[in-house]
């Protein structure tokens, strides 16, 4: 057996509404066959299992889209075929990402039943202008209440928060951390308001129809927000993500470490090692067709939905590697890099590109550790830039 861990990716991608920023890969439909979806799903992982056999799955992750749409019977079937087709770990990690509306938060109990053990709820913020601005469904009393049911079905539990909006001052921020302080567990999620091309957000900020904190007072938010959740006991672990320690969410470790998962469901990327060649270390990568409709019509007809497969190797591995593991507060384990790339991550950059940005302070070096400080990780965008040709 293949010691390396495996994570497994599940994307549903159908929701009640589009979110005005939301760039995922999700869509709005008046019905949906579980029982055709739950059967095509199912028959994906059969086909995920033979592209990375022999593996110990350490986490399952239902995104999305809004995966709490999904009947706990599709997601018992999923888990359970997981489960046959590979080795589990015995504290296998099984989060879904839910909207905390009365009527997801009544199936808490039936999924919690169905094996999942983390939920992941999407409030994005805790106040009812903010959530109609941002187009969320639910109100703030919704949120609370399926918090509260979250926390008597589940040990492990998080949410969402989206901050830098329009007319949102460093000081109102704090007051609505506080609050949110007030309410989390152990791990919380709080991300900056970005304009992704494609959403509702685009063009409205394109016509002027609103105005984004400027860069100053999005970076005092931010770094308010970092002293603050530390001082909490909550310390960031990757850019956006804070959680107490042990608690943070072992899915997205293996994506920010570089590690192997499988994905499945429209849309859905995976990447898995295939081993050492004469060339180094590869991966495979795979991505899933995306429309819901053309990736449903695939897997009945082909067993699969796969629209992409290609090798990751070389420089080009090295540098994804490296996308993903200067996110971390803890950086990159340099022996544990080489092991998965085949370089040592100073080694394989260019020195000259290095030592400005270390020199700078946004970037550290260490004889164990290569990773980006609090000012670098602010700044990672543009830190990427400056390392990868």
């Amino acid at each position: 057996m293949n010691a390396q861990p495996l994570g497994v990716y599940v994307h549903w991608p159908f929701c009640k509404s589009k979110c005005h920023y939301c760039d995922f890969n999700s869509h709005v439909r008046e019905g949906v066959e579980q029982r055709r979806w739950r059967d095509a799903l199912l028959k994906e992982l059969e086909h995920a299992a033979g592209e990375a056999p022999g593996r110990r799955v350490e986490t399952i992750f239902f995104g999305g889209g809004t995966p709490s749409l999904m009947a706990p019977e599709t997601v018992a079937a999923v888990i359970a075929r997981v489960k046959a087709l590979w080795d589990a770990a015995p504290e296998v990690e099984i989060t879904l990402e839910a909207n905390p509306t009365s009527v997801e938060a009544s199936r808490f109990a039936a999924l919690a039943e169905a094996g999942v053990n983390r939920v992941s709820l999407g409030f994005q913020a805790l106040d009812a202008a903010a959530l109609k601005f941002l187009g969320r469904e639910h109100s703030t009393a919704e949120a609370l209440e399926a918090l509260d049911t979250a926390r008597r079905h589940f040990r492990r539990y998080s949410f969402d928060l989206i901050y830098a909006r329009p007319g949102q001052t460093p000081e109102a921020w704090a007051t609505e951390l506080e609050q949110a302080l007030g309410l989390a567990g152990e791990h919380l999620s709080l991300y900056q308001l970005t304009i992704e091309r494609g959403t509702r957000f685009f063009t409205d900020h394109a016509r002027g129809a609103f105005v984004l904190p400027d860069e100053e007072a999005a970076a005092a938010m931010f770094e308010a927000t970092q002293a603050r959740l530390a001082a909490s006991g909550l310390p960031a672990y990757e850019i956006s993500n804070h959680a107490r320690p042990g608690a943070a969410c072992r899915h997205n470790l293996i994506y920010w470490r570089y590690q192997d998962y499988v994905g499945i469901g429209p849309g859905a990327h995976g990447r898995f090692a295939l081993g050492s060649t004469s060339g180094g270390a590869t991966k495979r990568a795979t991505r899933r067709a995306s429309g819901p409709e053309a990736w449903l019509e695939a897997v009945e007809r082909s067993g699969h939905g796969t629209v992409e497969s290609s090798v990751v190797a070389g420089q080009d591995l090295v540098e994804e590697a490296l996308m993903m593991g200067l996110r971390l507060a803890d950086g990159i384990d340099r022996a544990t890099f080489a092991a998965v790339t085949g370089a040592d991550p100073v080694a394989a950059l260019d020195e000259a590109r290095l030592a400005p940005l270390v020199k700078a302070g946004f970037l550290e070096i260490r004889p164990d550790r290569f990773g980006a400080t609090a000012a670098g990780r602010q700044r990672l965008n543009a830190v990427l830039e400056r390392l990868i040709a």
